[in-house]
């Protein structure tokens, strides 16, 4: 079968909505994994689906492939008010995540958006877009580097202790961009004191800030993140874009403490977190059982 062919396999799982949420996931991440400007265009189609959690995801997708043919339909979603907000400012970060100084007109203008996470990820988004102009060098210091190679909203602060880092991170007076790498910061830093200095971050204002939190406590997959995390995702006034992250970085870890409060929240009233739940699950089964990796779908898909 040709590479196009098998393009079009695993791209028309992923437009189609009559098939199961989480074997259009593994399509969506495949296709992220195979990459090129067929891939880039599979993805866009799905962005007419009615499912806010799975078009979140294809603009992170489009985002993390950093390829500017993506640039038009991310521009498009991040302009369209129709579409929900956690999408447009998936959007808006991925427009950021390409890092192509032809959209910063675009970005400043979405800053002073009605919809707070909207303007706060375009604001993000013209800060990362700002930092690339002044040359900064887009590979971090050894001591500072991403061992989970994520194209993130923001560069980490220089090195510190966990206990500066967590300082930062709370501290609301700074830009949210300083803020940001102190929690990149803290994820490359690991172990257990960054987990739960990171945990800490969810008693604050911003639900963006509180979605990046579950983000990054999901890369990290430590055990010690698990009671902030399932106290998240059972606050049930909490912001559905927050609760979500959660629920994914829950499937993340991975424990027998995640898969419980999973499966007491896939039936949950929010669609977006009860979704997540079911892609967490899934991600849990297929590990566990050795069967799948996200990365390399492609054969099962197929299937």
């Amino acid at each position: 079968m040709s590479s196009v062919e098998q393009l079009a396999a695993v791209g028309s799982v992923l437009v189609d909505p009559r098939q199961d949420l989480t074997r259009r996931f593994r399509a969506l991440f495949t296709l992220k994994n195979l990459g090129g400007a067929e891939a880039v265009e599979w993805i866009s189609k799905a962005f007419g689906d009615d499912s806010s959690l799975l078009k979140h995801e294809l603009a992170y997708c489009l985002g993390q492939m950093q390829d500017p043919c993506a640039i038009p339909v991310l521009s498009g979603v991040l302009q369209d008010t129709r579409q929900e907000p956690m999408v447009r400012h998936e959007a808006g970060e991925a427009l950021g995540a390409i890092g192509d100084p032809s959209v910063l007109d675009l970005l400043k203008a979405f800053s002073q958006d009605p919809v707070v996470e909207v303007a706060e990820t375009c604001q993000l988004a013209v800060r990362r877009l700002e930092w690339l102009q002044k040359g900064r060098d887009r590979q971090p210091r050894d001591a500072d580097r991403n061992p989970y190679n994520s194209v993130d909203p923001a560069p980490p602060t220089a090195r510190g202790s966990a206990a500066e880092l967590r300082a930062l991170l709370l501290d609301e007076t700074l830009p949210l961009f300083e803020r940001y790498g102190a929690m990149f910061a803290l994820r490359n830093l690991g172990g257990r004191e960054a987990a739960l200095a990171l945990g800490d971050g969810f008693q604050c204002s911003s639900a963006l800030f509180r979605h990046e939190i579950g983000y990054v406590l999901g890369q990290m997959q430590h055990p010690a993140a698990v009671p902030a995390l399932r106290a998240v995702l059972e606050r049930g006034g909490e912001s559905a874009m927050v609760r979500h992250e959660a629920a994914e970085a829950l499937g993340s870890i991975g424990r027998d403490e995640c898969l419980a409060v999973l499966q007491r929240f896939r039936g949950d009233g929010e669609r977006v977190v009860k979704e997540s739940c079911e892609v967490a699950l899934d991600m849990l089964d297929y590990e566990n059982n050795q069967q799948f990796q996200y990365a390399d779908a492609l054969a099962r898909l197929q299937g």
